[in-house]
């Protein structure tokens, strides 16, 4: 297939790019190249042009003769105040309604394009009592003394969590959250009104070799492998016990790959999320152990007690619907990965 891929220059789109090739896909190559991303000067990869995605004129030719696109563009992190809302809005809404917007009028029906888990807010909990609760945002009172954990709404007792699926509501809590959330809604309508086929990938935290060093928007792994790199401690927020997924970059490009091969085969008019995760859930101090482990073991993480509001205790995916789906399953254990991570090539 022709495959035009969007953010092709980026940490992900790089190792996606080489994925497609590898499995005989044609790749066209378009990156806007921002600068919170991009260090300016940058070598470029092989074939990448370079367009402002958030404009229609800027797509005149490039979907010609593509069978699929694969929309990997866009402002990520969770987003440094509330002043970055019309940066996310600009390069992630408008910049994917234009893109949808193109590909309608070229003729082009196949999308898989980049979520995220933080479309979930918090993930999925029980209370021992009342069964799967919703909880409310934490408090800040609380989060002052060192209650980091979610409270039961009904009866105040801590909640345990549970893997969430893609049936769980979206309820973003932050300003990238509630871009992806609108990505995915433009997509349906996309698919819908097109008629088109959609997949949206909702990934995990990604890292691996090749990963950006620390910004204000940089994944937790990148900020901790800076830190030790500068001869500092990592700090940790809370107290450390906060549960993710961490999935290699190197899967994440396969399961891309695997879903613009599935996408063709999907019903018009559709749109279907992933949850694109390890299945093996870690604690964000075990990512600063491990890596300082590797990189520099005199220096232990330092758990600060600090946090931000807009974080979320836990968030635990479900594979299943990949697995079952898409035949994706994820070959890098994140232990094994993030101990191979502290040493790995960073990109500036």
């Amino acid at each position: 297939m022709r495959i035009v891929l969007t953010g092709a220059a980026g940490f992900i789109g790089r190792v996606t790019a080489a994925a497609l090739a590898d499995a005989g896909h044609e790749v066209v190559g378009v990156d806007a190249l921002l600068a919170d991303a991009h260090r300016p000067g940058a070598p470029l990869p092989p074939r990448v042009e370079v367009r402002d995605v958030r404009y229609a004129h800027e797509w005149a030719g490039l979907l010609r003769g593509a069978d699929a696109v694969c929309h990997l563009a866009a402002m990520v992190g969770a987003g440094v105040s509330a002043e970055d809302l019309p940066l996310y809005a600009a390069h992630n809404d408008l910049g994917t309604a234009s893109l949808l917007a193109a590909m309608h009028r070229a003729g082009v029906h196949l999308l898989v394009q980049a979520s995220s888990m933080v479309v979930y807010g918090e993930g999925r909990y029980r209370c021992r009592q009342h069964g799967v609760r919703v909880p409310s945002p934490r408090d800040r009172g609380a989060l002052d003394e060192g209650r980091f954990e979610n409270p039961c709404p009904r009866c105040g007792m801590r909640l345990a969590w549970e893997r969430v699926d893609e049936s769980a509501a979206m309820d973003p809590r932050s300003s990238y959250a509630a871009s992806k959330v609108a990505q995915e809604h433009y997509a349906t309508a996309w698919a819908r009104q097109s008629p088109g086929r959609a997949l949206s990938l909702r990934y995990h935290n990604v890292y691996g070799p090749g990963m950006p060093r620390d910004t204000p928007y940089s994944g937790v792994a990148a900020i901790f492998r800076s830190a030790l790199e500068e001869g500092r401690a990592p700090r940790v927020f809370e107290d450390g016990r906060q549960v993710r997924d961490f999935v290699h970059v190197a899967d994440v490009a396969r399961a891309n790959v695997l879903a613009l091969e599935a996408v063709a085969e999907r019903e018009a008019g559709s749109h279907t999320a992933y949850n694109i995760c390890s299945g093996t859930p870690v604690t964000i101090l075990e990512v600063a152990e491990r890596m300082t482990a590797e990189l520099a073991p005199r220096l232990g993480p330092i758990v600060t007690g600090e946090y931000r509001l807009g974080d979320v205790r836990h968030i635990v995916a479900s594979p299943a619907r990949a697995r079952d789906e898409l035949g994706f399953t994820a070959s890098v254990h994140p232990r094994e990965g993030i101990a191979r991570f502290a040493t790995e090539p960073l990109r500036d």
